[in-house]
């Protein structure tokens, strides 16, 4: 099992934080959900439909990394939610930890837009989807993680991303 920080990524409405916190307690380690460390300002802004621009990310990805640091030098290691949709917020965030790995849960557009027609969420609205799915850059081969699809329940994802963590494989 993978004893390395993880990042669970995507769009809205991939069920980061149902999927991560299965995934840390299967793989025994400490789950903190991203959104939790966003500064109000850039809360209060996607509430109001505005995507957040580089400049209103760079201090909650340094937040972020910033915890996974902490929390590694006090000999835990983390999964941690967080959209981390382009190359550069996912280099920013290996800043603070070489070794990083990253959960990308992905699925059509349309799939998601239907899960997210039927929720609600403190401070992301539906709306915001099709600029993070624009904003969105796929893993590059050269970073180190796995592409799961979301199609199947939650359960099954995580047991799809924790056999692709053992086995090595990108997708499942």
């Amino acid at each position: 099992m993978s004893q390395t920080p993880l990042i669970i990524m995507g769009v809205q409405g991939t069920g980061k934080s149902t999927v991560g916190k299965a995934l840390a307690d299967r793989l025994g380690l400490t789950f903190i959900d991203g959104d939790d460390l966003h500064p109000a300002a850039n809360k209060a802004k996607m509430a109001s439909g505005t995507p957040l621009t580089d400049q209103d990310r760079a201090p909650w990805l340094d937040a972020i990394g910033e915890t996974i640091a902490r929390e590694r030098a006090k000999g835990v290691t983390c999964a941690i939610v967080c959209s981390a949709l382009k190359r550069r917020y996912r280099d920013q965030l290996r800043s603070f930890a070489p070794d990083l790995q990253f959960v990308h849960l992905a699925g059509s557009q349309e799939l998601i837009a239907g899960r997210i027609a039927h929720r609600h969420h403190e401070y992301m609205p539906a709306s915001l989807l099709e600029s993070q799915f624009a904003t969105l850059e796929q893993l590059d081969d050269d970073e180190a993680g796995i592409i799961a699809s979301i199609e199947p329940p939650a359960k099954d994802v995580v047991e799809n991303i924790i056999a692709g963590l053992n086995n090595g494989t990108r997708t499942c």
